[in-house]
Order: structure tokens, then sequence, then C-alpha cells
């Protein structure tokens, strides 16, 4: 469950990232009519700086997903090999948050 969790925020995360990226070179295209060489400038700085943010986003995404997932496996793996103290450990922050429910 935890898995599948990391996952999908990973995913949500990544998408809105591409997005943003996606609006941004649409944006640079919509801007290509105006004239002047400030504006080439601009626009070859702003195409620039998106390759490199593509490129960052896709090493970042790759290092995010390993450590997502060598987190996901150790935590599994420890409740594995010490079922009963996850349990305990579990019921703990639960009543915690059952009393902090409770003083409002």
């Amino acid at each position: 469950m935890a898995s599948k969790t990391a996952k999908t925020a990973q995913e949500v995360l990544m998408a809105d990232f591409q997005a943003l990226v996606s609006d941004t070179e649409r944006l640079l295209e919509h801007t290509a009519t105006l004239a002047g060489d400030q504006a080439d400038e601009l626009r070859e700085q702003i195409h620039d700086s998106l390759l490199k943010a593509r490129e960052t986003l896709q090493l970042t995404e790759e290092s995010l997903r390993q450590r997502g997932q060598a987190a996901v496996t150790a935590a599994e793996d420890y409740v594995q090999s010490n079922p009963w103290q996850s349990v305990g450990i579990a019921a703990g922050v639960g009543f915690l948050i059952g009393l902090l429910a409770t003083r409002r």
C-alpha cells in the first residue's frame, strides 16, 4: 500500500512538472511572432533553460524512483522481520493521533 502511494505521488509530481515544461514550450512558440534581436535572444535563452530543465527532470525522476523504492523496501522488510514491534508502533501512533484529534 505504501509503495502504491509513493509511486502515485511521484507520478503526480513528475506529470505536473512535465506539464509546466510543456506549457512553457508552447508559450515560447507563441512568442515567436515578436520581433527584434532581444526577443530572439530571450527565446533562445528560454529554450536552453527548458532543455536543461527537461534533462534535470529525467535525472531527478530516476533518482526519486530509486530512493523511494529503497525506502519502501526497507520499511516492508522491517515490518516483515519485526511484526509485533510494527503493530506496537502503529498502535502508539494511532493512539497519539486520537489524543490530538479529541483535543480540538
